[in-house]
């Protein structure tokens, strides 16, 4: 993240994009992972006349839905989080 108001280097920009890559990366496998695990725990379990696959798929989708948070919302660089920077810096840079 660029905390000063000079423009980022192109190495700058380079890391930050491979960092916001590698983060959208890792999250977009948590997700596949998640249905293909949920679609064998749920296949075992109805076979079985059961239902507590319902359990670990809503736990564990609360995690990825962290995870999710975490990367698209309060990432690194991500655009919510520099907009709410830059609005601290102007609250700041005015005194208050």
């Amino acid at each position: 993240m660029n905390t000063s108001s000079t423009p980022m280097t192109a190495e700058q920009i380079d890391r930050l994009a491979r960092k916001r890559a590698g983060a959208k990366a890792g999250w977009f496998m948590h997700a596949a992972i998640y249905v293909i695990v949920n679609l064998g725990l749920a296949g075992m379990a109805l076979a079985g006349g059961r239902t507590w696959h319902v359990y670990p798929l809503l736990g564990w989708g609360l995690g990825l839905a962290i995870h999710g948070a975490a990367v698209w919302l309060a990432g690194p660089g991500a655009t919510w989080r520099e907009r709410l920077v830059a609005q601290e810096r102007e609250r700041i840079a005015r005194g208050g």
